[in-house]
């Protein structure tokens, strides 16, 4: 069992930037797939960002491109996304999830594609 734990969401103004990590107990692997979602009050939950562990190849909701980055690091078996260029519609809940599995590009954006999913983060951007 993986058990994945988010931190780092908070309140921003619009424009400001935040940083969310999600760090995974057990052994690092260098295989499988981390992604981003997000849940907004009475909204689906919606993909925002992937990343390949072996590879480091990304994947954006297109909301969010240029402004959001995701990265990881595989030693220390996390993954963060910068967030950067805040919006109001950013607002929402924030859950790390992740997979043994390397999906390719058109398949890292499903949530059924993962396994394991953290408690989430609330990230609210207001002024």
């Amino acid at each position: 069992q993986v058990h994945l734990v988010e931190s780092g969401g908070g309140l921003v103004q619009p424009g400001g930037s935040l940083r969310l990590s999600c760090a995974a107990s057990g052994r690092a692997s260098r295989s499988g797939t981390w992604g981003w979602f997000r849940q907004a009050p009475g909204k689906e939950r919606e993909f925002v960002a992937a990343i390949r562990r072996n590879d480091g190849h990304p994947n954006y909701l297109d909301s969010v491109k240029g402004r959001f980055t995701i990265s990881r690091d595989n030693v220390k078996n996390t993954v963060d996304l910068q967030m950067n260029s805040l919006k109001p519609e950013d607002t929402a809940v924030y859950y790390c999830a992740s997979t043994s599995k390397t999906w390719i590009l058109s398949a890292m954006s499903r949530e059924e594609g993962y396994d394991y999913w953290g408690q989430g983060t609330q990230v609210t951007v207001s002024s």
